[in-house]
């Protein structure tokens, strides 16, 4: 029986990074998801989310309580004024650990995929300063992005969607496998129903996860704690 979480989602603990970037403030990498909306509910500490789209530069307060979520076309960057602690709702779950996520690098980068690659890459082990390398990186192309106005967001939407490219066909299997399946899955169970079958409840039951498939990954936020059902 599959046991994808409610709706296909993806859920992970975020600890923010709290070393300094470039511009002074405290916490992580900027970037775009392409087809995944993401969502935030606060556990601990303070901060603020900046983001950038379509509707221009923002800033909203992140405390605890708090439950905040964007549209894929946002550039997002978390910003940790004092033990921010998130959890994360990611939707089509298994898509942005796949390459739905675009970094906001300087321009030249992006414009070459191998050279973007190369600067998105973490090379594995405990030791951080490649991610604090690369979250720099972002939030430098993300200044002069905000500098620059509209039009640089733009130029930045197209070379994300040049970037992803050669990964859609891969991309859309993958959803098809979850989160298309089970929305179409209700839509099954709104079929029996209508036929008054309800052999299907009886496949109901619980799924426990105890703790965290993987804990300590360097995400491009922070350090991930992530539930991963097996399926």
């Amino acid at each position: 029986m599959r046991s994808h979480l409610p709706g296909a989602v993806g859920v992970s603990r975020l600890s923010v990074y709290d070393t300094t970037a470039p511009d002074g403030l405290h916490g992580g990498t900027p970037h775009m998801h392409l087809t995944c909306s993401e969502g935030y509910v606060v556990l601990a500490g303070s901060g603020h989310v900046q983001t950038l789209s379509g509707e221009g530069y923002r800033e909203t307060s992140l405390t605890p309580g708090t439950l905040a979520w964007f549209r894929p076309g946002t550039i997002h960057r978390l910003v940790n004024d004092g033990g921010l602690k998130l959890v994360v709702l990611m939707q089509n779950s298994g898509l942005p650990e796949v390459g739905d996520a675009v970094l906001t690098f300087p321009a030249g980068i992006l414009g070459d995929p191998e050279v973007y690659q190369a600067a998105a890459t973490l090379p594995g082990g405990p030791d951080l300063a490649p991610a604090y390398r690369r979250r720099d990186l972002a939030v430098t192309g993300f200044l002069a992005m905000r500098a620059a106005g509209p039009g640089a967001f733009e130029d930045f939407c197209r070379a994300a969607a040049a970037l992803v490219a050669p990964r859609l066909a891969d991309w859309r299997r993958r959803w098809e496998a979850s989160a298309l399946e089970v929305a179409l899955e209700t839509g099954r169970q709104l079929d029996a129903l209508e036929r008054s079958e309800i052999s299907y409840l009886a496949h109901g039951g619980v799924s426990v996860l105890s703790e965290p498939t993987e804990r300590g990954r360097h995400g491009m936020c922070g350090l991930l704690e992530t539930y991963v059902p097996a399926v």
